[in-house]
């Protein structure tokens, strides 16, 4: 039992590929169907980890890096495409990059770092993952949002930007503190 959430996150991840191959050729309502599958990939694997006791380390670190794959190539497939604007798509990446480098740098210089998502994170995915299922539902379906369309636009942009400043604030705090403890413990060491 213990296996079959890192199994379902790299299922997730080989689903990465198809929903690229899948958007490039324009087939809408098959690149949304594998959105929603990974998506309930996803659930399923927190799930199964959470009720049976079976996170692990390596799952720990794949399950965030399957989400940013799926969502940044996403966003990217679907802005060179023209469907979502380009400045958005930046805005998506640019975060992801550097949430991910904030994590490494952390880890680089302050050992073991736990990653615990914030809800301000969990409100940004949430609005990503809807923004893209409203896009490919308008695109395999024909609906027309272009009304609606900008609201989405400035909501994945405001939670995108609030998210990606808190991370770097609460790092810039951990990492002060982190300095501070060992400038004392360095200077007792010393006396």
């Amino acid at each position: 039992m213990i296996y079959i959430p890192n199994l379902l996150t790299l299922a997730r991840i080989g689903l990465v590929p198809w929903l690229v191959v899948l958007l490039q050729e324009t087939q809408y309502g098959w690149s949304l169907a594998v959105f929603i599958i990974a998506g309930v990939s996803d659930a399923l694997d927190g799930f199964i980890a959470k009720r049976f006791n079976a996170a692990t380390h390596l799952g720990a670190i794949l399950d965030p890096l399957a989400d940013k794959a799926l969502l940044v190539s996403a966003y990217v497939m679907l802005s060179v495409m023209e469907v979502i604007p380009f400045w958005l798509m930046v805005v998506v990446v640019f975060r992801d990059i550097i949430i991910v480098g904030g994590y490494l740098v952390m880890v680089l210089f302050f050992g073991s770092v736990k990653m615990q998502p914030l809800k301000i994170s969990k409100l940004n995915t949430f609005t990503q993952i809807t923004y893209i299922v409203i896009i490919l539902s308008t695109l395999a379906w024909q609906i027309q949002i272009a009304d609606w369309l900008p609201w989405f636009n400035y909501a994945v942009l405001a939670t995108s930007v609030i998210s990606g400043i808190a991370y770097v604030y609460i790092w810039s705090l951990k990492a002060t503190h982190d300095l501070e403890v060992a400038s004392e413990s360095t200077l007792n060491e010393s006396s």
